[in-house]
């Protein structure tokens, strides 16, 4: 019997054991518990919970038959604020342990809803021949196999009714060898089913495929190459897909291929954050870094300040200078800027800066800043490390104060970290 110490950041309970870290999956701190070794190596093994003798008071039931089996969600075991409590501490000590930094304060964490919270997702397609059936779901945990599901509780409900009704349809398919993947989007006022299909469809393939969109009432695209192949199947008009910052006035048009958060409720919270920390004025120059289809810029530019958002990506510049003048707003300019560039872009005259970028983070970006400095930064991250990472860099090297940082359950019941910080300089206001 071991006692299990924490949880580490993909959700795993945490023991040491004659010197050796002990990964268990399925445990929980404070619990004593057995456990089957799935995996060794010389200063580490990950196991299975076996058996559990003292069970943690933050224990629950799953609200998901496919949990401890399905890849999709870590966490469901535990009580959904404990999760939070979770993953603040993941961030702390990410802070403390990689970047040598502690923040002043630490905001209250931000939430939304646990549950049919996931508007996008990418669903796995197996025909198993042995079986003659179809599975349609996320991957089994460790494995390429796909979870054998009728349902999804993190998906939208609609989208969860959806799965079985799938896999009959694929199952009547001549190409049901050859689809190998489903991408979910569900925008605020449509669904929408991306297929990935590897050969041409029949005319009875087609039909087949129009009678289940007209009957669910959802969107079909056809994905049969890369991104830039994916084009609308059924109806054969484009899908209204968008989401809404209401507290703002701003309607966001997307693609199905466009990047945006998948927990629409979290994100209108986070942006509003993101605005209080940054407290933009009329009349500053402000640059949001990794800016996609301008989340965060256009809700900046309401505030009368004169916003470039800056993405490596020309078409997402494009769409975002799209969505810029759908809304009516004129004082918000898009650039090309490569952001991973080491000798970094010119960041001088901005009086303040929003950055949110991908899991690798922005190091060559805070590196490179030079004197004088933006005198407020709004950093929002989706990896704790390299956050801390880079906080490390502009509170050691640059100067900054760190002066707040929480986190963002974006995705309840994984093991998924958002996070947003503050830094500051001194005596700036």
């Amino acid at each position: 019997m071991t006692r299990i110490e924490s949880l580490d950041h993909e959700g795993r309970g945490v023991a040491h054991v004659e010197g050796k870290a002990v990964f268990v999956e399925g445990a929980l701190p404070g619990e004593q518990v057995d456990y089957s070794v799935f995996k060794k190596k010389p200063k580490v093994e990950f196991a299975n919970v076996t058996r559990i003798q003292v069970s943690s008071p933050w224990r629950t039931e799953p609200k998901c038959p496919n949990f401890g089996l399905c890849g999709g969600c870590s966490m469901q075991h535990l009580e959904p604020s404990a999760q939070v409590a979770a993953k603040q501490r993941i961030l702390e000590d990410a802070l403390w342990h990689v970047g040598r930094v502690r923040a002043d304060r630490i905001l209250p964490p931000i939430h939304g809803p646990y549950w049919e919270y996931r508007r996008r997702a990418r669903l796995s397609v197996k025909y198993v021949e042995k079986k003659e059936k179809v599975l349609v779901g996320f991957n089994e945990k460790r494995t390429r196999y796909v979870t054998d599901m009728e349902s999804c509780a993190v998906l939208p409900e609609k989208i969860s009714g959806l799965i079985p009704h799938l896999k009959e349809m694929i199952e009547r398919l001549s190409v049901k060898r050859r689809l190998p993947q489903i991408e979910v989007v569900a925008g605020e006022d449509c669904d929408l089913l991306v297929f990935r299909i590897l050969d041409p469809l029949t005319e009875s393939d087609e039909k087949i495929i129009r009678e289940f969109a007209d009957r669910h009432g959802v969107a079909i695209y056809l994905q049969p190459k890369g991104v830039d192949s994916i084009h609308p199947f059924h109806p054969p008009e484009s899908a209204n897909l968008h989401y809404s910052l209401l507290e703002f006035g701003i309607t966001m048009p997307f693609l199905p291929s466009d990047f945006t958060q998948v927990n629409f409720s979290v994100n209108r919270v986070m942006v509003r954050r993101a605005i209080d920390l940054l407290a933009p004025r009329k009349g500053e120059e402000i640059a949001d870094l990794f800016c996609g289809l301008g989340n965060f810029t256009l809700p900046i530019a309401r505030s009368g300040a004169l916003v470039t958002g800056m993405e490596g990506s020309a078409v997402l510049v494009e769409r975002a200078k799209q969505n810029a003048g759908k809304n009516g707003i004129s004082n918000a300019r898009f650039e090309v800027a490569d952001l991973f560039e080491k000798k970094g872009v010119d960041l001088s005259g901005y009086d303040k800066l929003l950055i949110d970028p991908p899991r690798a983070g922005a190091h060559e970006l805070v590196q490179a800043l030079k004197e004088p400095y933006p005198k407020r930064i709004v950093y929002v991250s989706c990896d704790p490390a390299t956050l801390a990472r880079d906080a490390g860099i502009l509170v050691h090297s640059k100067g900054y104060d760190l002066a707040c940082a929480g986190v963002i359950n974006m995705f309840p019941h994984t093991s998924h970290v958002e996070s947003i910080a503050l830094f500051t300089l001194p005596g700036a206001t």
